[in-house]
C-alpha cells in the first residue's frame, strides 16, 4: 500500500507540474501585456514599461514561471492588480463557501443517484426504467445555466417556493443557516451529476445482477430486498467512488455558473468578476486549484477504491 501510494503521488506531482506550466502559459498569452491590462489604455509607453519591469513581466517566459514557482513554493498566490489585495486572502475569504456548496451538491447527487439507478437496473426495461432514463439523459444534456434559469422561473417565479437568488451571507455553513435561499444554487450543482451518477449506478448494477454470487444468494432463498441491501448496492457502487473523484472538474465548472447567476459570493463568482477584469494573477490562481483539486481528487479516489476493494493489486 505504502509503494502504492508513493507511486501515485510521484504521479499526481508531475501532472500538477504540466498543469502549472500548461495554466501559466495560456494564461500569460490571454493576458497580454499586463501592465497595459492593469494601467489601462490611456496610460502612457513609458508608465506600461515601467509596471512590467516591477514585477517582473519583462523578463523571458521560463523566467517569470520559475518566480511563479518560488513564490508559490513560500505560499505566495501573488497580488490581485485590481483589487489590490492578496490573492491568497481573496480565495481563503470565498473558498469555504464554494466548498460547502460543491460538498453539498455532491453529497445530495450521492444519494439520490445511488438508489435511482439501482431502482432502474432492478427494474430494466419497465415504463419507470424508461421515464426516468429520459429525465437523466435530459438532464445530462441541458446546460449547467439552462437548469439555473429554467429553476428559477418554475421554482421561484412561478411558484414563489424559493428565492431567485443565493443568500448573501458571508458564513461558510449559510447552507444549513438558510436553507430555503441555497436550495435552487444546490439543486442546479447537482442535476448533472445526479444524471451521470445514477447513469453509472444503473450500467454498474446491471453488470453486479448477471454474477454469480447474486444467483447463489437466490438459490439459497435470500429475498430480493435482501440481496439489493447486502450484497448488490455495495459492491455496484464501488466504481462510483472513481467517478466521484473525476467529478471535480464538473463541480467547479459548475460553480462558475451557478455562483454567477445565483449571484453567490464564492470562488466561481471571484473567477468570472475577475475575468471580466482581467486579473490576471486571480485567474491564475484559481485555475491551478482547480488542477491541483482535480489531482487530488482522482489520487484520493484512487486509494478510496483500492482500500475499498480488496480484488484491486496494488501494484
Amino acid at each position: 500500500m505504502v509503494r502504492y501510494l508513493l507511486k501515485r503521488l510521484g504521479t499526481s506531482l508531475i501532472v500538477v507540474i504540466g498543469i502549472s506550466i500548461v495554466v501559466f502559459v495560456l494564461l500569460h498569452f490571454m493576458a497580454g501585456a499586463p501592465g497595459r491590462s492593469v494601467l489601462g489604455p490611456t496610460a502612457s509607453a513609458d508608465a506600461v514599461d515601467a509596471f512590467n519591469r516591477e514585477h517582473g513581466f519583462d523578463q523571458p517566459l521560463p523566467v517569470q514561471y520559475l518566480s511563479y514557482v518560488s513564490e508559490l513554493l513560500r505560499g505566495n498566490l501573488g497580488q490581485s492588480f485590481k483589487l489590490n489585495q492578496s490573492v491568497s486572502d481573496l480565495l481563503s475569504d470565498n473558498a469555504a463557501r464554494s466548498a460547502m456548496l460543491s460538498l453539498a451538491a455532491l453529497v445530495l447527487a450521492v444519494i439520490i443517484a445511488i438508489p435511482l439507478g439501482t431502482y432502474q437496473a432492478t427494474k430494466r426495461n419497465s415504463a419507470s426504467d424508461t421515464v426516468l432514463t429520459g429525465v437523466t439523459f435530459l438532464l445530462y444534456a441541458s446546460p449547467q445555466f439552462f437548469i439555473a434559469l429554467l429553476a428559477i422561473e418554475i421554482f421561484s417565479i412561478k411558484l414563489g417556493i424559493f428565492p431567485s437568488q443565493a443568500s448573501q451571507s458571508n458564513s461558510p455553513f449559510v447552507i444549513f443557516t438558510d436553507p430555503v435561499a441555497m436550495a435552487l444554487p444546490v439543486l442546479t450543482l447537482a442535476a448533472s451529476n445526479i444524471a451521470v451518477f445514477a447513469r453509472y449506478q444503473r450500467s454498474s448494477t446491471l453488470d453486479q445482477l448477471g454474477q454469480d454470487y447474486i444467483k447463489v444468494a437466490r438459490a439459497k432463498g435470500v429475498s430480493e430486498r435482501g440481496i439489493i441491501r447486502n450484497h448488490l448496492v455495495r459492491n455496484s457502487s464501488l466504481p462510483l467512488i472513481t467517478l466521484i473523484g473525476v467529478s471535480v472538474p464538473s463541480l467547479l465548472a459548475g460553480n462558475l455558473i451557478v455562483e454567477s447567476v445565483f449571484n453567490y459570493p464564492g470562488l466561481g463568482l471571484l473567477f468570472i468578476n475577475s475575468l471580466q477584469r482581467e486579473d490576471y494573477p486571480v485567474l491564475l490562481a484559481y485555475t491551478l486549484i482547480g488542477g491541483v483539486l482535480t489531482v487530488l481528487g482522482t489520487l484520493i479516489a484512487d486509494v478510496v477504491l483500492a482500500a475499498a476493494d480488496p480484488r484491486i493489486k496494488l501494484s
